[in-house]
């Protein structure tokens, strides 16, 4: 298999992301050309600010494999990683990671720094960016349009809602004539 074949896999798990209302990210992990374990976003229904993809991949394959450390493992991942999901990609000592799309704001591999580069840090793990990264990108630009979108209809409803209320309070009543 190729790092496409396994970008298609975690984009698969950023799918179950999607339709669970959370942020699509989703990762697998590879060892030997194996998918040996899965992940994707899901912080908001598990109540856990690191239920990220990536975390939930590692834990995986860390407990499939028996050991906290994933020597010869590579991680694939829709969305550039974080600075908690790159600390623990580092601390698993990871081989090589692979993403999708770039994310300005957050990613540390690259965007905004790159913590893989740190020479102070006692591993390093390679980099490819950028596989099926327009595809990756569109999902995430889709699903923060339509938040967007429920955003400002739930706002319209709302204003609709205190506009009839408060033209009812105006309007004088049957009660007073």
């Amino acid at each position: 298999m190729t790092d496409l074949d396994f970008m298609a896999e975690a984009y698969l798990e950023a799918q179950k992301a999607r339709a669970a209302g959370e942020v699509p990210v989703g990762a697998v992990i590879v060892k030997d050309g194996v998918v040996i374990a899965r992940g994707y976003n899901h912080p908001i229904g598990k109540h856990d600010p690191t239920a990220h993809a990536e975390i939930v991949a590692l834990r995986a394959a860390a407990q499939l494999l028996g050991n906290y450390r994933l020597p010869g493992c590579e991680l694939f991942v829709t969305l550039e990683p974080c600075m908690m999901c790159a600390g623990a990609m580092m601390h698993a000592r990871l081989a090589r990671v692979v993403y999708g799309a770039s994310d300005p704001k957050t990613g540390v591999c690259g965007s905004v720094l790159n913590l893989f580069e740190q020479e102070k840090l006692n591993h390093h793990t390679a980099l490819d960016a950028g596989v099926m990264a327009d595809q990756c990108s569109q999902m995430l630009k889709d699903f923060f349009a339509s938040r967007r979108l429920a955003l400002a209809e739930k706002k319209k409803f709302a204003l609709n809602a205190l506009n009839i209320a408060s033209a009812d309070t105006l309007l004088p009543s049957e009660d007073l004539k």
